[in-house]
């Protein structure tokens, strides 16, 4: 390859379609070295494990299996769980392979930008610190009302603590949610070892909480006979489609487990550990809810059961009034663990995307003695603290889905593009481009040499060298390299046929102002092109490049291409229903986000001078060189 066109068609320009689709490098252990100061290896399966529980796991399971019952599943609460579990492991499955090939800050954002594009990675990016910072908040001020139960019920805090509305501005501030918010980034700042610590400890009490729930109901369901599974309406009383929708409401309880992803910077071992961190973690929270909605489904009958406290009130109807504040504690340790979760991830992608350049060099900072992004952990303490104290932000609540959803849809569609098309070309930094023309040089001389030399050889060397250079043989490399180049862009269209077709399925099933007919022709459409793409999917080869694709011997997503497909189908289709008023909201930040990436990130980007070489040669040019790495 040329140096003029590896600069002209590696997407180094500043603009347009080539800055969008430009594709970072895998960190290697070369740029790692060169990239100056680094978060601190802390981490062990355990404590990831502690992070993905207390991460997942908070207060709505004390709500949810009440409201969902009441009105979605009946006594099938716990098929609900289960069939959310599933969907939530498909996400998983995906998670745990791109953790482990690209162990790096940076989650969904990292990926993407290695597998998709810096366009798509700078949305995905941005969706997320939306997600974080409002989920902070929400959870924030779901603390205060739970803890005011300890001191004789609603608005019982001490002063200092307690909301006040502000008559003149029409605001409900919340100095306990603030005060929560800046002790976690204090705490944050500290260490990750330290934070995860005391994360651990929180999760354990409140799966303590949980165990009691599940043991005490239990008993007492053996007790009285297990009253709620004898309703008339029988197990499904609001049949399949109940069940579904049940699971639909649930599935938001699992979202969590991807804050153990953005630790994979700072995991030991990352092959090994990530992927049992998370897929344990996930295991363990879908246990634990499927064991809590069988006891207290079978506890109360669903059509009685509290919408608000369906878990103590349960127990009350059994005289057992004082487990209210056991299960009370259990909330306000399961916010707290789920707050320290929410905070946790923002930092390391605030500074992931500072790293590539696409936001100023401050959030990332790495402290030299603790070794964590403090400037970006302040920076996200302070936001999520001023959003929590001032803002109700429990109508907002619906744009977190948002940004979780659209990460998991984007790492399932990254590991077929892993499987199928993975990037075969890395970006040289500018430090090289020397290295890479005088390579190139040299090949050339080289080729003419050994021209010459052909016409000056004894018969025997003749001989040799037409045996190498058979037409026949330069006839079949030519045709399998056709070949590759033909699957590849099979495999490409394929992928874009699924992705096309789900978005056209999912929005037209889920639209009602179109007619019948209408949406019936769109749903096949829609339906014939996913179906179309993942067969051919299914019958093409995946890329040989995929083996060698960033850090090996880690975990294998099972069953590609329908694993992803199906993610990315669930993910899409919860994705088409959260609303119109949460995609109006959404749209105004993305669009904002935009803005920043047009004035600053496109023109900021780590990736605006390189150039793309195929990966043999970058290897060859960095072995030759004594120049640093730096992407």
């Amino acid at each position: 390859m040329r140096f003029e066109e590896a600069a002209g068609g590696g997407g180094s320009g500043s603009g347009g379609i080539r800055a969008l689709t430009r594709r970072k490098q895998v960190d290697s252990d070369r740029a790692r070295a060169a990239g100056g100061q680094q978060l601190a290896k802390e981490l062990s399966v355990t404590q990831l494990i502690a992070i993905g529980v207390g991460s997942t796991v908070g207060a709505g399971v004390y709500v949810l299996v009440g409201t969902v019952a009441r009105e979605h599943s009946g006594p099938a609460l716990t098929l609900s769980f289960l069939i959310a579990g599933i969907a939530a492991a498909l996400s998983a499955f995906c998670y745990a392979e791109l953790a482990s090939r690209c162990p790096s800050a940076g989650s969904a954002y990292h990926y993407s930008y290695i597998c998709v594009g810096e366009g798509v990675a700078w949305l995905i990016g941005w969706a997320l610190i939306l997600e974080y910072t409002i989920g902070g908040s929400a959870v924030a001020r779901g603390i205060s009302p739970n803890l005011a139960l300890f001191f004789g019920g609603p608005n019982s805090l001490p002063w200092i603590l307690a909301r006040h509305e502000l008559p003149w501005l029409d605001v409900v501030v919340d100095p306990c949610a603030a005060a929560l918010v800046l002790l976690v980034t204090g705490l944050l700042c500290v260490g990750i070892k330290e934070s995860t610590y005391v994360q651990g400890i929180v999760t354990i009490l409140n799966c303590c909480v949980m165990l009691f729930v599940i043991i005490a109901g239990s008993y007492i369901g053996f007790q009285t006979g297990w009253v709620g599974y004898k309703v008339s309406g029988g197990f499904l009383p609001y049949g399949v489609n109940g069940m579904l929708s049940g699971s639909a409401t649930v599935f938001f309880a699992y979202i969590g487990f991807d804050s153990v992803a953005s630790t994979a910077e700072e995991v030991k071992n990352p092959q090994r550990d990530l992927p049992l961190g998370i897929g344990t973690a996930l295991s363990i929270c879908c246990t634990l809810y499927m064991l809590v909605s069988v006891v207290i489904v079978g506890l109360v009958p669903y059509f009685a059961m509290d919408p608000d406290t369906p878990i103590s009130s349960a127990f009350a109807r059994h005289g057992m009034q004082w487990a209210m504040y056991l299960v009370t504690s259990g909330a306000v340790l399961a916010l707290c663990s789920t707050l320290m979760g929410s905070i946790l991830p923002q930092p390391r992608i605030l500074m992931a995307m500072a790293r590539d350049g696409l936001l100023p060099p401050f959030f990332a900072d790495v402290s030299e003695k603790t070794q964590v992004p403090v400037k970006s952990t302040i920076i996200t303490g302070i936001c999520a603290a001023y959003l929590s104290f001032f803002m109700d932000v429990s109508q907002l609540a619906g744009m977190v889905s948002v940004g979780t959803l659209l990460a998991f849809t984007i790492v399932a569609v990254s590991i077929l593009i892993l499987r199928y098309v993975p990037p075969d070309e890395v970006p040289l930094p500018s430090s090289l481009q020397a290295s890479f023309r005088l390579s190139q040089e040299c090949d050339e001389e080289k080729a003419r040499d050994e021209n010459q030399e052909q016409g000056t050889s004894e018969i025997k060397d003749v001989i040799v060298v037409e045996s190498i250079s058979d037409p026949l043989i330069e006839k079949q490399l030519y045709a399998s390299k056709l070949d590759e180049i033909k699957r590849r862009k099979t495999a490409a269209c394929s992928i874009a046929s699924v992705c096309a077709g789900v978005l056209i399925l999912t929005s037209s099933a889920s639209v009602t102002f179109l007619p019948f007919l209408a949406m019936c022709f769109l749903c096949i459409f829609g339906g014939l092109l996913l179906l179309a793409g993942l067969g051919m999917l299914c019958w093409i080869d995946q890329d040989d490049g995929r083996h060698s694709f960033g850090h090996s011997g880690g975990f294998i997503c099972p069953f590609v291409p329908m694993l992803p497909v199906m993610c990315i189908l669930i993910n899409t289709y919860l994705l088409i229903n959260l609303g119109a008023g949460t995609w109006m909201r959404v749209g105004v930040w993305l669009v904002m986000g935009v803005f920043v990436y047009i004035f600053y990130g496109r023109t900021h980007s780590s990736l605006t001078d390189v150039v793309y070489v195929p990966t043999a040669q970058a290897d060859e040019i960095y072995a030759s060189s004594s120049s640093g790495f730096v992407a």
